[in-house]
């Protein structure tokens, strides 16, 4: 089956806007066929075609060739199908028991849709849903998604149905750009991406009914499985299975196998102190697996120390660790955030990284913490209660500002190997981490900050709640490292109220004045430039009782590309004047100097200047490959590319922009990456390679949407649709067109509204032309 048709297919429903079931009454076909063509599993007949790009306002000659390719079989060296996504956690050692409700869940997944697993903490539903799920990879060849919604996570908040909604859209493949805002809308988008699918989705801890329901299926031949504390009885159609205790026979070959083998004594007391619950006679067998010399005997006595309660297990296994384990277990359950690696361990305990591994190490032997992937740590829900509950030695505030300060340190690390020029900020790291990861590249960068960012946030929550002012202001100071790159500025622009809050208490006026301006910043490129303005405003006056005269550039910059978005090209042009004479003269602020000049650039390439561009560039770009400054560079390469490009020099302007390319990704840089990819893509319609052209456009476009950049799309947008034009697909080109001018006026930015609407206005005059004509 042809992966390439399947895949026009599926932007062809995209366009239609509807849902799979109202999709296969326009088109006259079952909505099981209309899956089949959607995944690759099977070519429809032409008729069927036709009536999809005509449901879509497409003209179906373009899929012809497409269609025939399908229809006739795959070619010999046709490409191998994208590998699926399966994020199953490893199937749990010694599954053990549950024999009935094992049968009942994998006989579920033939005649049903969804199955919700309940029972108490600890009964073993997750260790169920997985080892089902691993037992049903084959039968789900569309994936295996797992996501855990810690609706009984002590410390944390429940994911909630929008975020959830929006990670299980992106482990489908969807970019940030195709994600919409509203719950209900992404949940119709979930089902509709679902029903094309033969998946298997996991959703473990939900909290109740309210938690799931708009992450369940729709139509299609997914199985979805629901693991809670709290029996699903609001749920129409899906089918229960309440899990209890393990019986004694169950629970003794758990026993057993999880202790290594049988031992002399008595395993029934044993098993009546754990109540039979399965976590905690794994916690029980762990403690006599490494201690050879214990009889059954011996750990009863244990047991029999305190209440007869199934508490007493995880208390008798802290008993029974040394005083640093037991507290490095105790500080891991104060931690909220979903995971933590070696090094914030050893930083949150205030101990050499050596010592932390050692630590971690026993402490998973002995079952107590797991450990998912190497060096990487957490806790099940009860062992975190337990954990939480033993108050030896209270010290939370300063264990938390520590592991603050590692994840801060560790941003600054990332920052640093991004190559970004970085302003002084007034930071304060109190616990200077012993080590952080080594990071040796952009991508290393970006790697540990998309592996950290939930940490990060949930310790900046915990700080918050601490009053620990210094964190906050840090971390939300620096957080633009991530958000300016991933998306998500209204959790950034929450952070950063939160510290100006804890500067206001704080009396920290440095602090508030550089906070001040981030958030005129988050509003500024979130949309909102009427809100921004007066950020940028109240900064101004605090700096005018004496201030930092970095904060003073930036201002003026920002200042600047406001006024160039409301087309005041003098205007812009002169505050970019006025920042680069702020500083004394030094080669120690030549960067500035140099980086005004560079925006000086761009804005004369908006004004039509070319030439006098091409002059203001040049006078940079020198000393920015003298510095090695790539990310400088690359603002020189794309206004040089802009200029050649108005003068006539085109194959010029795509030699500029092929390297300005080269400079995004080296410094992991997307959204430019995606902006300099759109000015190669102009220049090479330019020069006559039409189809290639729009090859390069469409991976600028990917690249955008992938970031969730609403701004930079824009351009990337309008050039895309005119390309479309000018190659003959105005359907395509009026797509593009319209969602560009869509965010150019939702973000009030009347220049680029005004180019896109100049070029709908050509795209549509054309379409008249050729109506008359014919």
């Amino acid at each position: 089956m042809s992966e390439e048709l399947a895949g026009r297919l599926l932007q062809l429903r995209d366009a239609t806007g509807r849902s799979l079931r109202e999709l296969a009454r326009d088109v006259h076909v079952s909505s099981s066929s209309l899956s089949r063509y959607f995944s690759g599993q099977a070519v429809p007949p032409w008729p069927t075609v036709v009536a999809l790009c005509k449901s879509a306002g497409h003209d179906p000659r373009t899929l012809r060739e497409v269609w025939e390719r399908a229809k006739d079989g795959p070619r010999t060296n046709a490409a191998a199908p994208a590998p699926v996504r399966n994020d199953l956690p490893h199937d749990i050692t010694a599954f053990t028991g549950r024999g009935e409700e094992l049968n009942a869940l994998l006989g579920a997944a033939r005649n049903t849709s969804v199955v919700a697993i309940d029972g108490m903490g600890g009964v073993g539903k997750s260790a169920l849903a997985v080892h089902a799920a691993h037992r049903l990879t084959v039968d789900f060849p569309g994936g295996q998604l797992y996501l855990d919604l810690h609706g009984f996570t002590p410390g944390r908040e429940p994911v909630g149905p929008a975020e959830a909604l929006r990670v299980l859209l992106a482990a489908l493949g969807l970019p940030p750009g195709r994600i919409p805002d509203g719950v209900a809308e992404r949940a119709a988008l979930w089902r509709s991406e679902l029903a094309a699918r033969h998946a298997i989705v996991l959703l473990d801890n939900a909290a109740d009914a309210d938690h799931v329901r708009d992450l369940l299926p729709g139509a299609g031949q997914s199985f979805v499985v629901i693991t809670s504390r709290r029996r699903m009885v609001q749920l129409d159609g899906v089918l229960p299975i309440s899990l209890d205790v393990l019986p004694t026979e169950e629970a003794a070959a758990l026993f057993v196998e999880s202790a290594g083998g049988a031992r002399p004594g008595d395993v029934g007391e044993v098993l009546r102190r754990c109540g039979n619950l399965p976590l905690a006679i794994r916690v029980a067998a762990a403690r006599l697996r490494h201690r050879p010399a214990w009889t059954l005997d011996t750990l009863v006595e244990r047991l029999r120390e305190g209440e007869l309660a199934v508490s007493d297990v995880f208390e008798m296994s802290l008993r029974q660790l040394d005083p640093a384990q037991r507290r490095m277990f105790r500080l891991l359950g104060r931690v909220s955030g979903t995971d933590i690696c070696v090094y914030g361990a050893a930083t949150l305990a205030g101990i050499p990284w050596s010592n932390a591994r050692a630590l971690l190490e026993e402490l998973v032997d002995a079952h107590l913490i797991q450990e998912p992937t190497a060096n990487r740590y957490r806790l099940h829900d009860l062992l975190r209660q337990a954990a939480r509950a033993d108050d030896a030695e209270p010290d939370d505030a300063e264990a938390i500002a520590r592991l603050a300060d590692y994840y801060l340190s560790g941003v600054l690390a990332a920052d640093q190997a991004l190559l970004h020029e970085t302003a002084p900020l007034p930071l304060t790291i109190t616990h200077p981490p012993e080590l952080v990861p080594e990071m040796h590249s952009a991508t290393d960068a970006l790697a540990w900050l998309d592996r950290e960012w939930p940490n990060i946030e949930a310790v900046f929550a915990q700080a918050t709640e601490l009053r620990l002012g210094t964190s906050v202001i840090g971390l939300a100071q620096v957080a633009d490292v991530y958000f300016m790159r991933r998306g998500g500025l209204d959790r950034w622009e929450h952070m950063i109220d939160t510290a100006v809050s804890e500067a206001e208490r704080l009396s920290d006026r440095r602090s508030l004045i550089w906070l001040r301006f981030h958030r005129g910043v988050a509003r500024q490129r979130g949309g909102r430039p009427a809100e921004a303005l007066p950020e940028f405003e109240a900064v101004r006056a605090l700096l005018a009782e004496g201030g930092d005269l970095h904060v003073e550039f930036e201002v003026l910059q920002q200042l600047a590309e406001l006024r160039m978005k409301e087309g005041d090209f003098e205007g812009a042009i002169g505050l970019l004047r006025q920042s680069s004479v702020i500083f004394p003269e030094g080669a120690d602020f030549d960067v500035y100097r140099m980086l005004a000049k560079a925006r000086e650039g761009l804005v004369l390439v908006r004004d039509g200047r070319y030439e006098q561009a091409r002059e203001a560039v040049l006078s940079v770009i020198g000393i920015a490959r003298a510095r090695g400054d790539l990310q400088l560079e690359r603002m020189c390469l794309d206004q040089l590319a802009g200029a050649a490009l108005g003068l006539g020099d085109v194959q010029v302007a795509l030699e500029l922009s092929q390297q300005a390319v080269a400079h995004s990704r080296a410094t992991g840089h997307q959204i430019f990456e995606a902006v300099s990819l759109t000015n190669a893509a102009v220049a090479t319609r330019r020069l006559g390679r039409g189809t290639e052209a729009l090859a390069v456009h469409a991976e600028a476009l990917r690249i955008i949407e992938a970031t969730g950049e609403q701004q930079y799309a824009i351009g990337v947008l309008t050039s895309y649709g005119e390309t479309c034009r000018l190659a003959g697909d105005p359907v395509a080109a009026e797509r593009h067109l319209d969602r560009a001018l869509g965010l150019a006026v939702k973000l009030g930015i009347p220049t680029l509204a005004d180019e896109a609407r100049a070029s709908i206005r050509l795209l549509r005059g054309h379409a008249r032309g050729t109506s008359t004509r014919a």
